[in-house]
């Protein structure tokens, strides 16, 4: 418990709160545009589940990134490009937020010539939820493994 009156401790622990605050950002633009989907009465329901889920989601994600740092190994090579466990999970989460980023976009701008024959149609509940705690799985890792390097390091 020594350790816990050492001042780098605190410094480094502060330092990572306000990384994850500032990289936590672009998740809370997003949950504001998913739950504008919703129905107004369940916009704030969403809104607090959904970051309840992710603060949990998180905690979890950070217990394991030890583990998840050191999948460095190279599990195929295409060219001189090897690729390890970690570069497919970095890969694969920055395809879905370069999709999920996009199909928002499309439908923020083009979206609004269909919606106006229709009456308002709103999203279910579950599936806002689980979108909310897909994309802050993959922003969460981005964070997670930007704080690690910069305590590697």
């Amino acid at each position: 418990m020594e350790f816990l009156l050492e001042p780098q401790i605190w410094i480094g622990l502060i330092t990572l709160i306000i990384i994850e605050i500032v990289l936590g950002i672009d998740n809370l633009v997003f949950i504001a545009i998913l739950v504008k989907k919703l129905p107004p009465e369940q916009r704030d329901k969403a809104r607090t589940i959904g970051l309840s889920l992710a603060l949990i989601m998180r905690l979890g994600l950070l217990s394991i990134v030890s583990w998840l740092v050191t999948l460095t190994e190279p599990l195929f090579s295409i060219a001189s490009l090897s690729f390890s466990t970690r570069d497919l999970i970095l890969i694969v989460g920055g395809l879905f937020l370069l999709y999920k980023a996009t199909h928002e976009l499309h439908e923020r701008l083009e979206g609004d010539q269909n919606q106006q024959q229709s009456t308002n149609v709103y999203a279910s509940f579950g599936v806002i939820i689980a979108q909310i705690l897909a994309l802050d799985a993959v922003f969460s890792l981005d964070s997670i493994i930007t704080a690690v390097g910069w305590l590697i390091a």
